[in-house]
């Protein structure tokens, strides 16, 4: 199955009627200096082919997942955010220090959050469409 993400992209998996990771995602992108992000709504065709080839339960798994396409691998809640802000410059960067902290442990953390994002930041009614100048960096 062809995902198509180029091999040097990571590409980002995220809630598209999430006000939280739709503000995550904008985030991210302004601070994405060495362009390595690509980003797409787990509600895409994308999305759902990934969901589909790593047989992803949403139940479980419903807000943010990274795709590495170089090593064929995702990550995903705790780890994938914790991957993404290791890779955006300091301070955030060192953020990536949670990354010793087993994942059960984190991952209560970050269920605690996206359990509740909706009622604390908001829902959309439809997936969030990027501007012109950012089309580039989403795939449909």
């Amino acid at each position: 199955m062809n995902i198509g993400v180029p091999k040097d992209k990571k590409l980002i998996l995220f809630d598209g009627v999430c006000n939280l990771c739709n503000s995550s995602v904008l985030y991210v992108i302004k601070r994405d200096k060495k362009n390595q992000f690509m980003f797409a709504p787990l509600q895409s065709e994308v999305g759902k082919n990934i969901i589909e080839k790593f047989n992803i339960d949403t139940n479980e798994v419903d807000s943010i997942i990274l795709y590495n396409p170089e090593k064929d691998k995702i990550n995903y809640k705790s780890r994938a955010a914790l991957k993404v802000a290791s890779q955006l410059g300091f301070p955030v960067n060192m953020l990536s220090i949670f990354l010793i902290i087993p994942s059960f442990i984190s991952n209560w953390v970050y269920d605690f959050i996206a359990r509740n994002r909706y009622k604390w930041y908001g829902k959309k009614d439809a997936c969030m469409i990027p501007t012109p100048e950012l089309k580039s960096k989403f795939l449909e």
